[in-house]
């Protein structure tokens, strides 16, 4: 699907199967192998590294040499090709040392796994995280923390609570559904949040589609669905879409939405947390209506569902 890639920087994740990303040369390797589909230069791949007892201090070092952008944590078990994720941090308490001392940003996938006994489960995984979320940070205040794909209004105010060192990513497809919509997913009271996180972010949160183009095979049949679904090329009209929705809804006024806000949302923010450059300056004209979502990608013998498909969204000009 990376010739569908319409953005201009993408945070590229190391959750690979069967192998996932834990060396730099396989980071490096991985940032050519997208390049060379998207046949072009165009987009700023920002790599990661998977967080894994293979990645030591060392790498840490290595990687911050190469450009590698960040290390990416699984808790073991709770997403996509996550087996071989976190059981204990206490673990990589030199790691994360090394992460401060050259300034590499930790990216938290902040969920809990459920086990047998236990009472977690997808609809309070993300909030039994938070206290980890909060010892991190107070152990390592200056290592730079990124929570994503925040989904509740308990992961919101535990983002704020944190220094400015800690930030949080929000989707797209997180501010339409509900658990009326999906099974596992959030309450109402959660979205509006995460819609008000949106309009009124001043930096604490930006976005971070966590697009993920599983094939059809994967999201239905008989087997456990892949986690997540592909929003990448609509990414910017979801959004629009969503707010208009909370407007229509009264959650949010008109006059909260600005452009500087969604600039920065979008983009700025992310950018300015991530330390790289926007060089190209390139801007997007978005109109009401006029396009119509995809209703399937198709590519290396793949066929992709978009989230939404077939619905009427914003049209999308670069200028």
């Amino acid at each position: 699907m990376a010739p569908s890639l319409t953005l201009l920087l993408a945070l590229i994740m190391p959750n690979l199967a069967p192998t996932p990303v834990t060396t730099v040369k396989m980071a490096l390797d991985y940032s050519a192998r997208i390049k060379q589909a998207l046949g072009k230069d165009e987009v700023d791949l920002l790599m990661t590294l998977y967080l894994h007892p293979d990645v030591t201090p060392e790498t840490v070092r290595e990687a911050k040499k190469a450009g590698v952008a960040a290390v990416k944590s699984y808790p073991a078990g709770v997403t996509t090709n996550s087996s071989a994720g976190v059981v204990d941090y206490d673990a990589f308490h030199e790691v994360f040392k090394t992460m401060e001392e050259v300034d590499l940003i930790l990216c938290l996938h902040g969920e809990c796994p459920s086990h047998a006994g236990s009472d977690i489960t997808t609809l309070n995984a993300e909030s039994k995280f938070l206290p980890t979320l909060k010892a991190l940070h107070a152990k390592y205040p200056k290592l730079r923390i990124i929570l994503e794909h925040c989904t509740t209004a308990e992961a919101v105010e535990a983002v704020k609570a944190c220094g400015p060192n800690v930030s949080g990513t929000i989707t797209c497809h997180h501010l339409f559904i509900t658990i009326d919509d999906v099974v596992g997913d959030a309450l109402p009271a959660d979205r509006k949040a995460l819609l008000n996180a949106v309009a009124h972010s001043n930096g604490k949160f930006f976005l971070g589609t966590d697009s993920a183009p599983h094939p059809i095979t994967s999201k239905t049949g008989p087997s456990k669905a892949a986690a997540g679904v592909f929003t990448q090329p609509y990414a910017v009209q979801y959004l629009l879409a969503a707010l208009d929705d909370a407007v229509a809804r009264g959650e949010l006024r008109d006059e909260e939405i600005t452009q500087e806000g969604l600039e920065g949302f979008v983009s700025g923010y992310g950018r300015k947390f991530y330390g790289t450059e926007d060089v190209r300056k390139e801007r997007v004209r978005l109109t009401r209506g006029g396009a119509v979502v995809d209703q399937m990608f198709e590519g290396a013998g793949i066929q992709v569902v978009p989230f939404r498909a077939g619905k009427e969204t914003w049209s999308l000009q670069w200028m």
